[in-house]
């Protein structure tokens, strides 16, 4: 199966990243392109997703780069050098670096669309 990959637009910086085969990153895949605000917390940016997914093997720690989800928020999120502040479900991994991030702003548009 190839993988599916996403492209997500926060104003002017853009990430690629490849979704992995879990039920939650399938949910995503269904629901693109996604329209939404950023938020940040720390080195963590995310924002709100029409997708409804409870926990799938969650995670409380993850390394840099990693894109999950966080079902108490129904929130995309996109790790790049922050802990997840409760478990969340791993969909993904950003292309290259992911501290290019670091530079978006809280309330940004984001647009999430396959790529």
């Amino acid at each position: 199966m190839e993988a599916k990959r996403i492209r997500a637009s926060f104003g002017d910086v853009v990430v690629t990243a490849v979704l992995n085969d879990s039920g939650t990153a399938r949910q995503l895949w269904e629901v693109l392109p996604v329209e939404s605000q950023a938020k940040r917390w720390g080195d963590e940016v995310y924002f709100e997703t029409p997708v409804e997914a409870g926990e799938e093997e969650p995670q409380a720690e993850v390394p840099s780069g990693t894109v999950a989800y966080w079902p108490p928020g129904k929130a995309l999120c996109f790790f790049f050098g922050q802990q997840p502040y409760s478990p969340v479900n791993v969909v993904g991994e950003v292309d290259g670096d992911p501290g290019v991030l670091s530079v978006v702003a809280d309330g940004a548009p984001v647009l999430v669309e396959a790529g």
